[in-house]
C-alpha cells in the first residue's frame, strides 16, 4: 500500500468491499469493528503509519457518541490522530467520513453533527485534510435517514449506502 490508499475505521470500513467500490484502485482496508478515533490512536503505528500511504480514508466517531464522547472529545481525538499520521507522514492526505445518519443512533444524530461541524472547520484549515459530507446522500426529503441505505440493524449500509458513498468520495482520491 505504499504511497497507495488505506482505508481505516469502524466496521462501516471493515464491512466494505472496496474492491467493489474502488475496481480501478489499490485500496487496502484496516477497518476494525467497534472502534473508536483513540483506538486507531493507540494503533496508528500499527494499522497506518507501516504502509505510508498517500491518502488514508478515515471513519471514525459514530461509536464514540454512542459510547457517550461529546462532540468536543471526538473532535479532539481526530485531531490527535491527524498530529501523529502528519508527524510521520507529512504529505499524507486524509479523508474524513463525516459520521453517518442512520436509524439506530438517529436521537445522538445532533452530537454527531456537531462534532461534523467542528471537524470539517478543521479540514479547511489544512490543504492535507478533506471532509465528505455523507448526510446528503443519506437524509431523505423527510429529514430522516433513508431506511432503504441501511441494512436490518438500522446502522451498517447496504450496497446502495456504500455506491452513494464512493461517489462522494472518488473525486477525494484523485487530488
Amino acid at each position: 500500500c505504499q504511497g497507495g490508499l488505506l482505508f481505516v475505521g469502524s466496521s462501516s470500513i471493515r464491512i466494505w468491499d472496496l474492491k467493489k467500490s474502488f475496481p480501478d484502485r489499490l485500496a487496502l482496508n484496516r477497518g476494525f469493528g467497534g472502534s473508536q478515533m483513540s483506538d486507531v490512536i493507540q494503533y496508528v503505528d500499527r494499522i497506518v503509519i507501516p504502509y505510508a500511504p498517500k491518502i488514508i480514508v478515515l471513519y471514525e466517531g459514530d461509536n464514540d457518541i454512542a459510547a457517550g464522547k461529546s462532540a468536543d472529545q471526538v473532535t479532539h481525538d481526530f485531531q490527535s490522530l491527524v498530529g501523529l499520521v502528519h508527524a510521520e507522514l507529512p504529505k499524507t492526505k486524509i479523508v474524513f467520513i463525516s459520521i453517518k445518519p442512520s436509524p439506530k443512533r438517529w436521537e445522538l444524530y445532533p452530537h454527531m453533527k456537531q462534532s461534523n461541524d467542528q471537524i470539517q472547520s478543521l479540514t479547511e484549515k489544512d490543504d492535507r485534510l478533506d471532509f465528505v459530507d455523507v448526510s446528503r446522500v443519506m437524509i431523505g426529503d423527510d429529514g430522516l435517514p433513508i431506511q432503504s441505505l441501511f441494512v436490518k440493524d438500522g446502522l451498517h449500509l447496504n450496497a446502495e449506502g456504500y455506491r452513494r458513498w464512493a461517489n462522494l468520495i472518488r473525486p477525494h482520491l484523485s487530488r
